[in-house]
């Protein structure tokens, strides 16, 4: 199950990979484009109630929802005992976040809602749900800081922004606090 699955390439490339596949996406022009690869997606998790997965996704999603408490109840209900939780999201204790502040392209305020560091997410869901790993997205320090230098100079590119990147994933291996981080949890 895939929540706020976009236009569906990641159910497509799943679907591709065997798996059974469903999505959620609140989006109709995404559904639709979604539906034009064979993938037809949800409108709401609502609709899924009572059903349980394996494996849930949320890459970049969680920081969206406006009714974060219950959504992450109804998440969890969604998960088969054993199952795993998968979600990425933007971490503002990031060396790129500290380096362009109110700047930084991942705050995106008003779309997004929330913002997470590694404590608040190992915290933000039930005792039943373990984190067992946390893995960086490292390419994503590049590209936020190419947004972020544009937000902050309105160069569309600065090579400045790939440096800022760049010494972002160096800071994080030692700190672990990359740009954005995917969090994998399991169900008890």
């Amino acid at each position: 199950m895939d929540i706020g699955a976009g236009t569906g390439n990641f159910c497509e490339t799943s679907k591709q990979n065997s798996w059974d596949v469903y999505g959620v996406e609140p989006n109709k022009n995404a559904r639709e484009i979604a539906a034009k690869k064979n993938i037809f997606l949800h409108q709401s998790i609502e609709d899924f109630k009572g059903q349980q997965f394996d494996v849930v996704t949320l890459w970049h999603v969680l920081e969206h929802l406006p009714d974060l408490e219950n959504t992450i109840t109804a998440i969890q209900k969604l998960l088969k005992p054993k199952g795993v939780l998968i979600v990425a999201v933007p971490n503002f204790n990031s060396f790129d976040a500290k380096h362009y502040k109110r700047f930084w392209a991942a705050y995106d305020v008003p779309r997004h809602l929330w913002h997470f560091s590694q404590n608040s997410m190992s915290q933000l869901f039930s005792e039943n749900m373990k984190l067992l790993k946390t893995k960086p997205m490292i390419f994503d320090s590049f590209y936020v800081s190419l947004l972020s230098e544009k937000y902050k100079t309105g160069n569309s590119f600065a090579i400045k922004a790939l440096w800022i990147g760049f010494l972002s994933n160096i800071s994080a291996l030692s700190t672990k606090e990359y740009s954005s981080l995917i969090y994998c949890f399991k169900k008890a």
